[in-house]
């Protein structure tokens, strides 16, 4: 495997080295020791998988408040899509940029989410099938998200969305001061806890 920094701090690309045959071929796509070597978690409590049926579908953008831990392992097993990170963590270098790394299924390329970043995608073909993997469990209470088009992030999307949930479509618009103060709250009551 190889691991490559993406511009959003902390942020990581983890890509397979296959070794071909006439067969196929086999890769690695997790290691311990790789993985902590590299500053990656190695913790996966839980697993998920996202199909969607139609191209141009819209998914997120998504994370999970204080006092979740919930780092992701992204990984297109099918299909083809343009993954969206948004940093959404207030003390970070990179706050409120974001990056767009394309995923599909001949590379089978990993990226490494940290915690407080939002995550969304927009699938490029029909049929596209997305492996996550968490550190933390899902807590439906701690569950969040941006607008996929919130004109404060400027994230550009290659395709008009075909397909969005009514709540990704509806998120309220963009507050920073109102966000950086809610992670503030949220801090404060794991350090009083």
């Amino acid at each position: 495997m190889r691991f490559e920094e993406l511009q959003i701090t902390g942020a990581v690309r983890v890509l397979i080295e296959a070794s071909r045959d006439a067969r196929g071929f086999f890769a690695r796509t997790f290691c311990t020791r790789e993985f902590e070597a590299n500053g990656l978690p190695v913790g996966v409590v839980q697993a998920s998988i996202s199909y969607n049926e139609c191209c141009g579908t819209v998914r997120g953008l998504h994370f999970q408040w204080p006092p979740s831990r919930e780092d992701k392992f992204v990984r297109c097993i099918r299909g083809r899509l343009l993954d969206i990170l948004l940093d959404l963590r207030p003390d970070s270098p990179t706050y409120l940029q974001h990056c767009a790394i394309a995923l599909d299924e001949e590379s089978r390329d990993a990226v490494f989410i940290p915690q407080g970043v939002a995550h969304g995608f927009q699938t490029l073909v029909d049929h596209t099938e997305v492996l996550y993997q968490m550190t933390d469990f899902y807590a439906p209470d701690l569950s969040a998200g941006v607008r996929w088009n919130d004109p404060v992030f400027g994230i550009r999307w290659p395709l008009p969305p075909a397909l969005i949930s009514q709540r990704d479509a509806n998120y309220a618009d963009f507050d920073s001061a109102w966000h950086e103060a809610e992670v503030a709250r949220r801090h404060g009551q794991l350090d009083t806890a």
